[in-house]
């Protein structure tokens, strides 16, 4: 029953990523941590893909899973990379005798005195962003039990992390419509300025701010501000 409900209680606390002050690195630490309280795991790490699809340590529950990780992304070779470009759960489960896959991280792994390890996909589907990776001392496969309940983790980690990329993805994309609205209004305003100033019409103010945005390479924002400011020189703009 206590593991049920520590179970219970690390899927809430990895689903609220809502929250205004969600930090992911932290999320992702808590995360190891679970799964070494709940998976008889002796430590484990995380990694996520970066924009170029690298992948990039982010958590470990311990300093030697931390080193033996990183040992793994330098060398560019071992099971959690193998994952993560597979989607699919994958495990060298005797370090004693390395996979023939992975020579030189299975030697390194065994001599760190771990016996197997395990690495879950973070995936959504067809969307993998990473990979949860399972350290052992026992030269054996996760239980059936334990490897669901490390791959369920997963899943909910992945997304809340989802999650939280796109609601950060819909406020960018927010604060960049609402710049486009208020640079649309200096210019507006900026039209106007000129036009009054070089007795133009309307569209002839655009062309000559737009000209000389050009020229000068400026955005035609910041010349529009220019111009309300009474910051620049109009005098030398040109309808033309």
């Amino acid at each position: 029953m206590q593991r049920e409900q520590n179970l219970a209680e690390a899927f809430v606390e990895l689903a609220d990523t809502l929250v205004a002050d969600f930090d992911v690195v932290d999320f992702l630490h808590v995360l190891a941590n679970r799964c070494v309280d709940l998976l008889g795991v002796q430590t484990a790490g995380l990694m996520l893909a970066d924009q170029r699809g690298q992948l990039r340590l982010m958590a470990s529950s311990s300093e030697q899973s931390r080193l033996l990780e990183l040992f793994e992304l330098e060398i560019d070779e071992g099971p959690c990379l193998t994952c993560y470009h597979t989607g699919q759960p994958t495990a060298d489960t005797n370090l004693e005798q390395p996979d023939a896959r992975w020579p030189r991280f299975g030697r390194q792994a065994g001599a760190a005195g771990f016996g197997s390890v395990h690495a879950l996909p973070l995936r959504l589907r067809a969307e993998i962003i990473g990979v949860l990776n399972l350290f052992c001392a026992a030269a054996e496969p996760l239980r059936d039990q334990d490897a669901r309940m490390g791959q369920a983790l997963a899943d909910v980690a992945t997304i809340g992390l989802l999650q939280h990329r796109a609601i950060e993805h819909r406020q960018v994309l927010a604060e960049q419509l609402q710049g486009a609205l208020n640079s649309r209004v200096l210019v507006e305003q900026a039209k106007g300025v000129l036009a009054e100033r070089l007795h133009l019409g309307m569209p002839e103010a655009f062309h000559a701010l737009r000209t000389h945005a050009r020229r000068n390479n400026q955005r035609l924002s910041d010349i529009a501000q220019a111009i309300i400011d009474g910051t620049i020189d109009t005098t030398h703009f040109v309808s033309s």
